[in-house]
C-alpha cells in the first residue's frame, strides 16, 4: 500500500435534536407537572360528560330503536325450486353422480348437493358452468 498518504475524514459532524412536543405530550401529567414548577400558565376544562356513559348508554338506544323499527327482511336469495329441479334432472339425464358433474365444473362436489337442495346462494357463474356442460338451458325459458 505504497503510495497512499494519510488518511483524511472528510465527514461532516451530524446533529440530532429533539421535535417540539406534540399535543399529546403537552397534555402529559410530566409536561403539566413542569410547567407548574417553571411558573407557566397551565389552563383546566372539565369536560362535561367526564367519567359518566351516558354518551355512549343514549346512542346505543338510537340504534336499538332503529333495529327495532326495522321490518325489512334481511336473508339471502336461494335457489329457486325449479332451478334445483332442472338441475337433478338434466344431472339424471346424463347421468352423472353430483361428485362427476362438481368435477366437471371444477367445482366441491358439496356445492352440487347445495344447490340440488336449494340451499345455495344463487352463483350466475357456476349455473352457466352447470348449463354448459349439462348442455341445457337451466335458467328462464327452455
Amino acid at each position: 500500500m505504497a503510495g497512499i498518504g494519510p488518511i483524511n475524514q472528510d465527514w461532516e459532524p451530524v446533529v440530532i435534536r429533539k421535535k417540539a412536543p406534540n399535543s399529546a405530550a403537552k397534555k402529559d401529567e410530566k409536561a403539566v407537572n413542569a410547567a407548574r414548577r417553571a411558573g407557566a400558565d397551565i389552563e383546566t376544562v372539565k369536560k362535561s360528560n367526564a367519567g359518566t356513559n351516558k354518551a355512549a348508554s343514549s346512542s346505543t338506544s338510537l340504534n336499538t330503536r332503529k333495529l327495532d323499527d326495522d321490518t325489512e327482511s334481511l336473508a339471502h336469495d336461494r335457489v329457486p325450486t325449479e332451478l334445483k329441479k332442472n338441475i337433478m334432472q338434466a344431472r339424471m339425464d346424463k347421468k352423472f353422480t353430483q361428485a362427476q358433474l362438481a368435477q366437471l365444473i371444477n367445482e366441491k362436489p358439496q356445492v352440487i348437493q347445495e344447490y340440488e337442495s336449494g340451499k345455495a346462494i344463487p352463483n350466475q357463474q357456476i349455473i352457466s358452468k352447470l348449463e354448459r356442460v349439462l348442455g341445457t338451458k337451466l335458467r328462464g325459458k327452455k
